[in-house]
């Protein structure tokens, strides 16, 4: 072998070093030069346009068609008749969620309870009322008055001890709110039911082990914790509640905000502009409701989730990689092995 090749062969160990050190800085310099490109959506946008232009051309169709008889929408929108029965309606949203809130919980605390009675009503009171249209329901409810027209308390077949007027279902308002929490509660317990098995087992078992009851397991721990869990579909349902309330008509009841609307439409043979009206009031109460749950939402949220400040430290800058042959780092081969 000739002196020049043994030359090229042979090759120190500083040369060694500098040659892996190009390498490491060439590879440092290609990564630095990476730009990462966001990936673009051009038919988001095209979707978009085409979704704007559409909405447009229909308000503008509408604007100019005089069967939606807008000046009748700007006459009634205020009208006292609306607001008064708007305020009806709210009212009947109101005191049927409460009543369905209240029996909703007591259900899903007897679908939980140890005790097969109580498990066994509460499965057949769910049963009956989630298998039955809310329409059927408060059809019948508004013929209570003329099956029991008294309620009597007594032994069967013998002379009742105590008779009384049925005046509760000859109200008609108060039949609305009855027929509509009762009807509610069914899905309320549902509800309630899945957020206090969301709460782990563990709790009910410090609980026992601290010689705590099961009702006070249920009342000072486990429902606390499921309210996270309860809040945002009862939003759902109390929005829910306010549109089903145009059905209290089954009754009849005819004072609520689509009642009115109807009635007045019979009167001016102006059914377009009142249905518009009666969902404007909607609308807004709806959206009301919306920013409310929203706000109650994350009041409730509150430690169960992590929120950016937008003043977060910026990320530390990786330390620079030592190379071989630097003060510390021993040398080695590339498979780790001593030098």
């Amino acid at each position: 072998m000739s002196e020049p090749e043994s030359d090229r062969m042979i090759e120190s160990e500083p040369d060694r070093k500098m040659r892996a050190r190009g390498g490491q800085d060439a590879d440092t310099s290609s990564a630095e030069a990476i730009v990462a490109v966001p990936l673009r959506h051009p038919w988001r946008i095209v979707i978009a346009v085409v979704l704007l232009l559409g909405l447009a051309v229909f308000v503008l169709d509408a604007a100019q068609r005089s069967d939606y008889g807008w000046p009748d929408v700007g006459k009634y929108i205020f009208d006292r008749r609306i607001s008064q029965a708007a305020w009806v309606t709210l009212w009947l949203t109101i005191y049927s969620m409460i009543g369905a809130i209240v029996l909703g919980l007591l259900l899903a605390i007897m679908r939980l309870s140890p005790n097969p009675v109580l498990k066994s009503i509460a499965w057949l009171y769910i049963w009956v009322f989630r298998g039955t249209p809310v329409y059927v329901q408060l059809v019948f409810w508004g013929i209570v008055a003329l099956i029991y027209p008294v309620f009597t308390l007594g032994i069967p077949f013998t002379t009742p001890w105590v008779t009384v007027p049925n005046e509760i279902f000859t109200n008609l308002f108060i039949t609305a709110v009855i027929g509509l929490a009762l009807n509610e509660a069914a899905y309320m317990s549902e509800i309630v039911r899945a957020g206090l098995l969301s709460v782990d087992e563990g709790q009910a078992e410090a609980s026992t082990a601290l010689a705590m009851s099961w009702g006070q397991t249920m009342r000072y721990v486990v429902v606390p914790q499921a309210m996270k869990i309860i809040i945002p579909p009862t939003g759902n349902e109390v929005i829910s509640m306010l549109k089903t309330t145009s059905l209290v008509a089954a009754i009849p009841l005819s004072v609520d905000l689509y009642g009115v609307s109807r009635g007045i439409s019979a009167v001016t043979f102006t059914p377009v502009p009142l249905l518009i009206v009666a969902s404007l009031w909607y609308l807004l109460f709806t959206s009301i409701l919306m920013v409310g749950q929203h706000f109650i939402e994350k009041r409730f949220s509150r430690g169960t989730g992590r929120v950016k400040t937008g003043k977060e430290p910026a990320a530390p800058e990786a330390p620079p990689t030592a190379g071989p042959g630097a003060p510390g780092v021993p040398l080695g081969t590339d498979f780790g092995g001593k030098g």
